[in-house]
């Protein structure tokens, strides 16, 4: 679940406030049944943890501001290759390399660079090459029973 609390400096608003504090007491609860702590301990743990999730919103969108390709979005589909995004490499194939090195799925990878969902993981020359070659032996045609 994806919360926003305390966008562009502003004070959360009620609701906001109420999930703040369910969430605070839902992982402090399971902290404490976990861990043996002393009763003025019980104080800092609660201030900590909601002090944490009231900036988490603001730490995520640091991030993302900061995040920029290593080529821009329109150049990273060319024919004869793809280059990753993460570190500029050319490849023919990217989901085993995205998986490989960054432990990424193609939709975490999509998500991450605001891509759409057609984005290619598949060189577009090679993805054609590799259809002709399963049509040339049959594959994707129904067999003929006799």
């Amino acid at each position: 679940m994806t919360q926003s609390f305390s966008k562009e400096g502003n004070p959360p608003s009620q609701s906001e406030r109420e999930e703040l504090l369910r969430m605070t007491a839902d992982i402090t609860s399971a902290y404490v049944s976990n861990n043996q702590i002393e009763n003025a301990e019980l104080v800092q743990v609660i201030k900590s943890v909601y002090s944490s999730l009231a900036t988490l919103d603001a730490d995520t969108e640091a991030e993302q501001a900061e995040l920029k390709p290593a080529v821009p979005i329109k150049r990273s589909i060319q024919n004869d290759y793809l280059v990753c995004l993460e570190d500029g490499k050319q490849l023919k194939m990217l989901k085993r390399y995205l998986r490989s090195n960054y432990d990424m799925t193609p939709e975490e990878y999509r998500a991450k660079w605001n891509l759409p969902p057609d984005y290619p993981m598949v060189a577009p020359a090679y993805a054609k090459r590799r259809s002709q070659f399963a049509k040339e032996f049959g594959l994707g045609r129904k067999k003929k029973t006799a």
